[in-house]
């Protein structure tokens, strides 16, 4: 399990708790969040509550999905600004976006934060719903890999481990996933030349985050979260995907059935962890209820997605803030 917790301090029902479950990681939202010094503590007591050094994840791509913010920290550009760069200079666009998640990273490992849930590989279409919009590296295939290396190695050059969403692609979701259930009909050639293009790409990527959608041309009776044969033959043998596999949020709209079923259901299908982020302890209690232990396999991606989370190498943050900014003035004159 992934679990959230409720507010900026560890309460003593959630330390007792997390100490009897031991759930494998953490993830932070915007309400665990205040300053600096209140982050790190928060993070040190999490890892001390589990009695290792668990990874701490957060949401932070830049753009409207960013957990840290102002004034403790910078208000990061979106994913679509990179992709705009890329139109008029492609190497001045990937070195701005390894810049920009190196930035990131440095926030994030300061705070003993070590695992983001970045970068989205989900290409939109026109007519989708917005909920990727702007967080995307562009609309096709080429743009969005090539940009999404450079944010990759960012992080890891960062000592954080990236997580690359939401596979096999959620670009096309006509509606929003937090509020229902998907339903992709495009047919499999199209997919392949387009949505699933980029996820084919990362196969050796450590971490991936699943679409809570249906794609009928995979399995037009469930979900890829909870379907078997998507994540075996699509995101296993299509794609080659061997890292750690998880769930998207599991309190989102477009699963139907218990917290306790869900997490039965994701694990079944071949996730391998469930992730659960509203911090409410009612509902970590039903995923601990309906959690397995990791096979032998899993357990080993597990172990490899931790070995990503590394110590940064040499940098210098106030040259990279300078260059990054140079290269977005120097594209609009």
């Amino acid at each position: 399990m992934i679990l959230g917790l409720s507010g900026p301090k560890l309460t003593d029902n959630e330390a007792a708790f997390f100490k009897d479950t031991n759930p494998w990681a953490f993830i932070l939202f915007a309400r665990n969040i205040e300053t600096p010094g209140q982050v790190q503590r928060l993070t040190s007591d999490l890892k001390a509550c589990v009695g290792r050094d668990a990874l701490i994840f957060i949401d932070q791509e830049g753009g409207r999905v960013q957990r840290l913010r102002p004034p403790h920290w910078n208000n990061y550009r979106p994913a679509q600004d990179f992709a705009k760069l890329y139109a008029q200079d492609r190497e001045t666009a990937r070195r701005a976006v390894y810049l920009n998640m190196r930035l990131i990273a440095d926030d994030l490992y300061s705070l003993g934060i070590t695992a983001d849930c970045a970068p989205v590989l989900d290409i939109p279409i026109d007519g989708a719903d917005d909920i990727i919009s702007d967080r995307a590296y562009g609309n096709n295939p080429s743009s969005v890999i090539q940009l999404a290396h450079a944010a990759m190695a960012g992080l890891m050059s960062g000592g954080v481990a990236p997580v690359i969403k939401h596979i096999p692609g959620h670009g096309r979701a006509a509606v929003d996933s937090h509020k229902a259930l998907p339903h992709i009909s495009a047919d499999l050639t199209t997919l392949e030349l387009t949505d699933f293009a980029p996820f084919n790409a990362f196969h050796g990527a450590p971490m991936a985050m699943t679409a809570h959608a249906v794609y009928s041309a995979i399995d037009p009776h469930a979900p890829i979260t909870i379907s078997k044969r998507g994540i075996s033959k699509l995101v296993r043998q299509r794609f080659g995907f061997d890292g750690l596999l998880m769930s998207d949020d599991l309190d989102m709209k477009a699963l139907s059935g218990s917290l306790t079923e869900r997490t039965e259901l994701c694990l079944a299908a071949g996730c391998d962890i469930a992730l659960q982020c509203s911090g409410q302890l009612g509902g970590m209690v039903k995923v601990a209820a309906g959690a397995k232990s990791l096979s032998g396999k899993a357990l080993s991606r597990a172990i490899n997605a931790e070995i990503c989370a590394c110590t940064p190498v040499k940098f210098n943050r106030s040259a990279a803030q300078d260059e990054l900014e140079h290269a977005f003035s120097a594209a609009v004159s």
